[in-house]
């Protein structure tokens, strides 16, 4: 069995994205619900990536499918957090992508919960995989991070 680490920090991460907490991200147990933490994941990442220029989700050639993800939590968040959800790219080959995402409540140093994804670029029309463009991959770079 692989030892736990702890969570990572802000500085950590290449770029963030603020998302406030709803009221229905609460659950019967008073914070937020596990599968918000995914919808925060992959709303960060879009939003980035569509302002980025690098994703056109209404008429791009090229959309991102993720095929891959999970999550560790470190500590609870609840409505009315406001997420800063901290953004790196661990791998960046010729058609996927690794995702590295940090969760941080509100002004903490330290991530609430932590994940991943794998987005691979393909065709929209077949969804068969394609090299990434070279906006994609000028916008992805500086994300990079060794691991």
């Amino acid at each position: 069995m692989t030892e736990r680490t702890g969570p990572g920090r802000r500085f950590d991460y290449k770029v963030f994205r603020y998302i406030g907490t709803r009221w229905s991200d609460n659950d019967a147990y008073g914070h937020m619900n596990n599968v918000v933490h995914y919808s925060l994941f992959d709303s960060a990442v879009n939003g980035f990536l569509i302002e980025s220029g690098a994703l056109d989700i209404k008429g791009g050639a090229e959309i991102f499918l993720v095929v891959e993800t999970g999550c560790r939590y470190h500590t609870e968040m609840a409505f009315p957090d406001v997420v800063a959800a901290g953004i790196r790219v661990a791998r960046l080959g010729t058609s996927s992508v690794r995702y590295e995402i940090g969760l941080f409540r509100n002004d903490d140093e330290t991530a609430a919960a932590e994940g991943y994804f794998i987005h691979v670029n393909v065709d929209r029309m077949v969804r068969r995989p394609v090299p990434f463009g070279d906006v994609a991959r000028r916008v992805l770079e500086p994300l990079l991070v060794e691991t």
